[in-house]
């Protein structure tokens, strides 16, 4: 298979040199000898300027004859080739992808709007010139294809799939490394250098959007109640285990059981707790 490979051609400075050479000759022949035979140099200047072409820098240019490749110019200046070269140029620039937001199913079918930013720049240019039709429409359906596979491999968030620690949701990073590599070996054909990948939006898709924020927002609820729970249990739990030791009231099981409920019912409470208080005693 034939591989990239880089060519050196003549300086356009000193090729331009000839060219004003023979336009200077034609002109200064038919006006001293008035021969129309110094056209020839007129036209030869034409054929040969034809041959001038710029690389500019992080450019290049791939250079066929006659359906043959003959290499890649990618050293920036100002050169000169045979004019029956066809000459492409391949810009090798870092460039920027924002891939549309696809609709998609992720790993517990539920559908997710999903998009991807994607860095990448030309590093062969044999590759990207005559292995695929136009790189850069390969590079947008390929990626394209990455994100849905890569959608389909992890779940939104671990609601359903509690033994699943990475989500696309909460394992960003190790999402993003998978996706780099997916779109890097689906790119490699096409001699595209993946600088990054990752997800530029995620979010439920619109029918299920709705929906699924109430169960977050239940989720964290319940997350904030044991919480909250958990913190009153110590509560009472301190308060009575004080009052036993610094003897300041003496509680039985039942009194204990009334003073648990009370603070519980205080310390749990969505909303202020109005406190009733006692002027009588203890045991009224």
């Amino acid at each position: 298979m034939t591989k990239e490979k880089e060519m050196k051609p003549a300086s356009g400075y000193s090729m331009i040199l000839i060219v004003l050479a023979l336009i200077v000759g034609g002109i200064a022949g038919i006006v001293l000898f008035k021969s129309p035979w110094f056209i020839i140099a007129f036209v030869l200047a034409i054929f040969l300027s034809i041959g001038f072409f710029f690389v500019y820098p992080n450019g290049s240019r791939v250079m066929t004859l006659f359906g043959e490749y003959k290499g890649t110019v990618k050293e920036h200046g100002f050169y000169w080739v045979n004019p029956f070269y066809v000459r492409k140029g391949i810009s090798l620039r870092a460039r920027n992808f924002d891939s549309e937001r696809l609709k998609v199913n992720d790993k517990l079918g539920n559908p997710i709007n999903i998009s991807v930013i994607l860095v990448w720049r030309v590093k062969d240019t044999y590759k990207a010139a005559f292995e695929v039709d136009i790189f850069e429409n390969f590079v947008r359906v390929q990626t394209d294809a990455a994100v849905r596979k890569l959608a389909n491999m992890y779940a939104y968030d671990n609601f359903d799939d509690n033994e699943s620690d990475v989500t696309l949701r909460s394992g960003m990073e190790e999402v993003n490394v998978n996706l780099e590599r997916e779109v890097s070996e689906r790119l490699f054909i096409a001699g595209i250098e993946v600088l990054e990948a990752r997800i530029g939006y995620l979010a439920y898709a619109q029918e299920i959007a709705s929906a699924m924020l109430r169960r977050q927002q239940a989720t964290a609820i319940v997350a904030a109640r044991m919480k909250i729970v958990e913190g009153a249990v110590w509560m009472v739990e301190e308060a009575i285990n004080q009052l036993s030791k610094r003897e300041i009231v003496q509680l039985d099981e039942d009194k204990k059981a009334a003073m648990v409920s009370n603070l519980l019912t205080v310390l749990c409470a969505d909303k202020d707790v109005s406190p009733v208080i006692n002027t009588g005693t203890l045991n009224q």
